[in-house]
């Protein structure tokens, strides 16, 4: 337990007593909330969760979060559980809804700076699970000057149907075979029924997974928070971990600012290339580095996936899921492996209050005789890593394709335009989608869609078809984690600033080199320019509420899809 002469230490750092001596109110409504006048005394820690009753991502987090408050209290600092929003990707995946998901992410970070800023609490501790909590967790930290953690719900369970693992992209997949003809009612039933067990977020390395790992490579998780299964019991344990890694980070005074570096953003997507992360990193490491006052730009991640190699055989383009890794190690382990091979930066600060090197001292070793999930460098997937910026007259501004090399690495096709995913699903469900086309969703980007959705619904509904090595697609819009096949988002500009892709017709030849990493529109300059002459920019699809402030304010995913800057 801690004593009086600590808790007495600890009170140098709070800057909410400092508040309440100016302002008698504030203690008296502290008083209210059912504090003691021992607590007075005590630094208060702020527990942000992001759980809700609608998404088997968040169901469990206000649970987790009281388990993260009784760790708190046991450590002579005072936990006050706040919430924040979410929205589910998964379920607004394909539907209007997913205009919402991206905007989510600052309006998580803007919220939550807003209830430790004004109620001046002296840490705080984020408990998240869908994918846009984890970045706008970050961001919120970021911004604010007092030490932090981030808390991972946890990977769902895999389900189970006729001795097949399934997750939510099998439930999108199964579509495009209910369309291609491949599948029974009876199965395609079976699958949407048992896709889904329990609570935890989507269980490949899809964005949630990704960012998890990958926050906990920066060193602003705890080691094994991305490992543990959302039902796991070693979730609950971190949980009450969290309060004696607050009581240090106070201690110590490190806020986030000594944590998120160059070198550990880099550690980051180290984690990410190694484990075949969600290209939605690229959009969100962006956004984290600019709140954190780095200008990481789209070369160096480029750079970053020169060096490192694709060693994880993990959905959606490989064969396990994120349940898998715990029993190999965990995050730790792969972490480990890649600092032996001089791959990771050793010396970053970590929540632990100990460097990265030091932390992966505790680690277990990879074991490359008795698990294929994780390959050796000597072995890997693929040589460099499977994200790839790609430039050329079609993106002169940058585009991020997902190349594992199982679809290939060039494909040259002809055009088919759609301005609306929806179209896609219904020129799939009548036989239009055809071999050697490369399918273009435009005005899909942040100001244009808006909100810059994800096309996990007609990706996986073409694979599901039989079509994934077959065609391409390109969108100024986004991609789930769960996506793969031969595909390339984020191109800007986008279609609703007036990029090249606006300017693209049916027909047109395009080309996509992930070898050379050029996108290109085999049309003359001159027709271009014709092209753009002719064009009328859109009006803006919202004008008021949450959408139209986010198309007024929103920046171009290439500079990270932020809204706080002019």
């Amino acid at each position: 337990m801690i004593t009086e002469s600590q808790v007495t230490e600890l009170n140098r750092f709070s800057r909410t007593l400092t508040q309440e001596i100016s302002n008698p109110a504030a203690k008296a409504m502290l008083y209210g909330v059912g504090l003691t006048e021992d607590d007075m005394q005590k630094p208060q820690i702020g527990i942000a969760s992001t759980g809700y009753e609608g998404n088997t991502c968040n169901m469990h987090l206000n649970g987790l979060s009281v388990y993260v408050k009784q760790g708190i209290q046991a450590n002579g600092l005072v936990g006050l559980i706040f919430n924040t929003i979410g929205v589910s990707d998964g379920m607004t995946n394909g539907n209007d809804g997913m205009r919402y998901s991206l905007p989510s992410r600052d309006l998580i970070a803007d919220s939550i700076e807003s209830v430790v800023s004004a109620q001046w609490y002296d840490g705080l501790v984020t408990v998240v699970g869908c994918d846009k909590n984890m970045p706008g967790a970050l961001m919120a930290m970021a911004r604010l000057e007092r030490p932090s953690i981030m808390v991972y719900g946890g990977t769902i369970r895999s389900g189970h149907y006729k001795g097949q693992k399934l997750d939510i992209v099998s439930a999108f997949e199964a579509l495009g075979k209910r369309y291609a003809g491949n599948i029974s009612d009876e199965d395609y039933e079976g699958v949407i029924k048992n896709a889904i067990p329990g609570a935890g977020a989507c269980g490949g390395m899809y964005t949630a997974n990704t960012m998890a790992s990958s926050i906990e490579a920066m060193g602003l998780s705890l080691p094994f928070s991305s490992s543990y299964p959302a039902t796991h019991e070693g979730k609950q344990e971190e949980c009450k971990k969290i309060g004696a890694a607050m009581r240090l980070l106070l201690e110590r005074n490190i806020t986030p600012k000594d944590i998120i570096s160059r070198q550990s953003l880099e550690n980051a997507f180290t984690v990410v290339m190694a484990l075949g992360g969600s290209t939605n990193a690229v959009l969100h490491y962006l956004a984290i580095a600019r709140s954190a006052g780095i200008q990481l730009t789209l070369d160096e991640i480029q750079a970053i996936s020169d060096r490192v190699p694709l060693l994880a055989d993990l959905k959606p383009s490989g064969k396990y899921y994120m349940e898998d890794m715990l029993a190999i190690g965990g995050v730790p382990a792969v972490m480990k492996y890649l600092y032996e091979q001089g791959m990771i930066h050793g010396d970053c600060l970590t929540v632990t209050g100990k460097t990265v090197a030091e932390n992966l001292a505790e680690a277990p070793d990879l074991d490359f005789d008795s698990q294929k999930i994780i390959f050796p460098t000597s072995q890997p997937i693929k040589k460099t890593g499977h994200i790839q910026i790609l430039r050329g007259n079609l993106s002169p501004t940058g585009s991020v394709a997902k190349i594992t090399g199982k679809e290939g690495e060039r494909f040259e096709g002809v055009a088919k335009v759609f301005e609306d995913e929806g179209e896609i699903i219904n020129s799939l469900s009548r036989g239009e989608i055809l071999a050697g086309q490369v399918l273009v969703i435009r005005n899909a980007g942040p100001k244009g869609g808006p909100g810059m959705s994800e096309m996990l619904k007609p990706t996986s509904a073409i694979m599901g078809a039989g079509l994934g090595d077959k065609v391409a697609l390109i969108t100024d819009g986004r991609f789930s984690g769960g996506t793969h096949g031969f595909v390339v988002g984020h191109v800007t500009p986008e279609a609703y600033e007036g990029g090249p892709i606006a300017l693209v017709k049916d027909g047109d030849k395009i080309t996509i080199d992930a070898i050379g990493r050029e996108l290109t529109l085999h049309v003359s300059d001159e027709e271009l320019a014709y092209r753009k002459s002719e064009w009328k920019q859109p009006a803006p699809r919202f004008t008021k509420g949450v959408l139209g402030k986010y198309i007024r304010n929103v920046k171009s995913a290439s500079e990270g899809c932020v809204t706080d800057e002019d």
